[in-house]
């Protein structure tokens, strides 16, 4: 028995020193999870305007936030105001909307690259996972007014449109023109415009 004890301690001792090998994932193993596969609608096709402004609450506001891997922004939608395509490369979303409704929508990964769009009244929520091109868009008949929390204190965004058309060294038209299937002279039209 006293054979058994010391053989058993010193098991424990060698798992101390040792450590237990743990296993994960490091990221997300998929882009979504949906409560219901029949939330997905077509987005509405009416023209879009200025959203209206951004309120944010990062660790460039408050240095507190430092490390706490958090942060927020506030969001005021015009009439018929949209948050246009723009993705946070450290950083999942959660949107609260405070005043609606408020359309939401997020482009999955390839190959499906399917857009998922929800319609939210105030109060309800939705997530757009980390990296996940994603959007908003006021469908309603005032202004509407949306909180959003991210889960880094320094997300970083980027907004698709500005991203491709007004890089600060243009992006070759040959290369756009190619990407994008159109003449290279829509593209010039296009980076013109940013």
């Amino acid at each position: 028995m006293a054979h058994q004890l010391a053989f058993l301690a010193c098991l424990v001792a060698l798992a101390a020193c040792v450590g237990f090998p743990l296993a994960g994932e490091p990221a997300n193993l998929q882009d979504y999870c949906l409560a219901s596969p029949n939330a997905n609608r077509a987005p509405h096709s009416r023209e879009y305007r200025e959203f209206g402004g951004f309120t944010p609450v990062s660790v460039t506001q408050i240095p507190g936030l430092n490390t706490l891997e958090i942060s927020m922004v506030r969001i005021d939608y015009a009439l018929w105001g949209i948050n246009s395509l723009h993705t946070h490369p450290r950083a999942t979303e959660i949107l609260t909307v405070i005043e609606g409704p408020l359309e939401v929508g997020f482009v999955m990964s390839n190959p499906e690259n399917r857009h998922i769009t929800k319609v939210l009244k105030k109060g309800d929520v939705f997530v757009f996972p980390i990296g996940l091109i994603h959007c908003q868009h006021n469908v309603g008949h005032g202004n509407a007014v949306a909180i959003a929390r991210l889960s880094s204190q320094n997300p970083g965004v980027i907004t698709i449109a500005n991203a491709v058309f007004g890089s600060k060294t243009d992006i070759s038209d040959d290369l756009l023109a190619k990407a994008f299937q159109v003449d290279k002279r829509v593209m010039d039209r296009l980076q013109a415009k940013f």
